[in-house]
């Protein structure tokens, strides 16, 4: 047998070395991992709220192009809202976020706010109606999106049709 040699390099990491690193690793994801998820729902509150602002200039865009009035109901206010023509009340959203409507009524369009979404909305009216000659909107109205740590975003809809954003507890919006 072949005697080895006293200055041999060691290859490899010993298990001392490897429970180290795995400690540390450890460590930098528990404290990076909350603010990582507050992350997350802020980026989904926003987007939410975008595409809500870009739903509305859609369904003001739509009574103006087809010469027909186009209304968006928040019937079901917490989960969804529907772009649609006919009256106010004919569309609602259904359980998988699609949308039912009356004879009377299409449905253009269905806003989620994403299944199993920690966000809410809210609108202090039930329905708005776009005006297909001037493009105004009846009544005016404030919507809000809300996370659940609290910061929001209202997008109000004035008279003219016009959509703007603000914000309680988000940088980027003007504030509220």
């Amino acid at each position: 047998m072949k005697a080895r040699p006293a200055n041999r390099r060691q290859l490899g990491v010993t298990l001392i070395e490897s429970c180290i690193v795995m400690a540390i690793t450890t460590t930098a994801i528990g404290v990076v991992a909350p603010g990582l998820e507050q992350l997350c729902q802020r980026r989904h509150l926003e987007g939410a709220s975008a595409q809500l602002e870009t739903d509305l200039q859609l369904a003001r865009s739509l009574a103006v192009s087809q010469n027909h009035g186009v209304r968006v109901d928040f019937s079901n206010a917490n989960v969804c809202y529907v772009i649609h023509t006919g009256v106010a009340g004919a569309c609602h959203c259904a359980a998988d976020g699609s949308a039912t409507c009356g004879a009377t009524a299409t449905a253009l369009r269905v806003g989620t706010l994403g299944v199993g979404s920690r966000l809410t909305l809210h609108s202090n009216s039930a329905s708005m109606l776009f005006d297909p000659v001037k493009g105004t909107v009846t009544p005016t109205g404030t919507v809000q999106i809300g996370g659940a740590d609290g910061a929001s975003v209202r997008t109000i809809i004035n008279i003219m049709g016009r959509v703007r954003s603000c914000s309680v507890g988000l940088s980027g919006y003007k504030a509220c």
